[in-house]
């Protein structure tokens, strides 16, 4: 009886009002790749993809140019150099 009263239950949680947000976030980016990493095999398997910055989307091959590092060894590492660059703020909605 329990699962009908679920069942018939309105959502407890907004799941937005449609603005979408272009390009990926980078850390979605990152779980996709096994670590260790170098630069260039990242930019070789997914420098194409458009990641999320505050000033909209921009190819991580692009965003990479920025960075100094040329070996990631931890996703955390790879991800916290991309923000370095990119920045933290809040990311533009149309």
């Amino acid at each position: 009886m329990a699962d009908d009263e679920e069942a018939d239950a309105e959502p407890t949680v907004q799941l937005g009002d449609g603005r979408s947000v272009e390009g990926a976030p980078v850390a979605r980016v990152a779980a996709r790749l096994t670590w260790p990493q170098t630069h260039s095999d990242i930019v070789a398997k997914v420098g194409e993809t458009e990641i999320r910055t505050p000033d909209g989307p921009e190819p991580l091959e692009s965003v990479l140019e920025s960075v100094d590092d040329t070996y990631f060894d931890r996703r955390q590492t790879f991800v916290e150099s991309v923000l370095d660059v990119i920045g933290r703020e809040p990311v533009a909605t149309e």
